[in-house]
């Protein structure tokens, strides 16, 4: 009785291993759940055997495997799906599958896009540069309001505005000097990275009457000149020797 026993379980063990699909056939197609693109580079890579096929540009692929095989469905730009194929009976050694991917969604660091002005556009500008006024009593009008002339030179208020407009006027100065720089950087005049502008902007110091009165020629031939000393001083900035 034990060996007709065990004989039937060598035979039911050996029915189904012989059953069971060496190859699965599997046929499908890969989808993008949000768009239909043709999918140009799609690969299909067995990672269990290390071989892989391109599948069609319209995302359908048909490619052999083993049982257990891990399967993985690669598109630029999206990211990678993976599947194991299935054990198959004998009778059914195929089967049929869709592919849902999705993008690849990448955060990058900000950045700061910034419009470049024309050269008469700053120049408008540079010619209209002033501080904000703030009111003071000088000369003959001392005589005339000599309390409003004491108040305005020792009251804090009066000093707090004066100082503001001073701060004012030098960033509005600043500005227009980072504009003209933005506009040499873009025609490929000077060669600057926009996080050095303010560095190079303190050293420059550029005196008022000059900016708004002079040529696009002689701010041009000024700045390169004060730049090419800058970069003397600061070499490790420029990867200078």
């Amino acid at each position: 009785m034990y060996k007709y026993l065990c004989v039937f379980i060598f035979l039911g063990l050996n029915f189904l291993v012989q059953s069971q699909c060496e190859q699965v056939y599997i046929k499908g197609k890969v989808i993008d759940s949000l768009n239909q693109p043709g999918f140009y580079n799609l690969m299909v890579i067995n990672l269990t055997t290390q071989q892989g096929v391109f599948g069609q540009a319209s995302g359908g692929f048909a490619v052999y495997a083993r049982p257990g095989d891990r399967i993985a469905f690669s598109v630029k730009g999206y990211r990678k799906k993976y599947i194991e194929v299935p054990e198959q009976n004998e009778k059914e050694c195929h089967f049929d599958t869709l592919i849902y991917i999705t993008k690849d969604v990448q955060e990058f660091e900000a950045v700061t896009v910034y419009p470049i002005k024309s050269l008469e556009q700053i120049k408008e500008e540079r010619e209209s540069l002033s501080m904000r006024e703030t009111r003071t009593v000088t000369g003959v009008n001392v005589f005339d309001s000599p309390i409003t002339a004491l108040y305005e030179r020792f009251s804090k208020k009066a000093q707090s505005k004066r100082l503001v407009a001073q701060m004012e006027y030098r960033d509005n100065k600043n500005m227009i000097v980072k504009e003209l720089l933005r506009a040499y950087v873009s025609y490929d005049v000077v060669y600057l990275e926009e996080e050095q502008f303010t560095a190079f902007i303190n050293f420059l110091n550029i005196d008022e009457s000059f900016l708004k009165t002079a040529s696009d020629y002689d701010l041009i031939m000024y700045i390169q000149d004060k730049l090419e000393h800058y970069k003397s001083l600061h070499p490790e900035l420029f990867n200078l020797k």
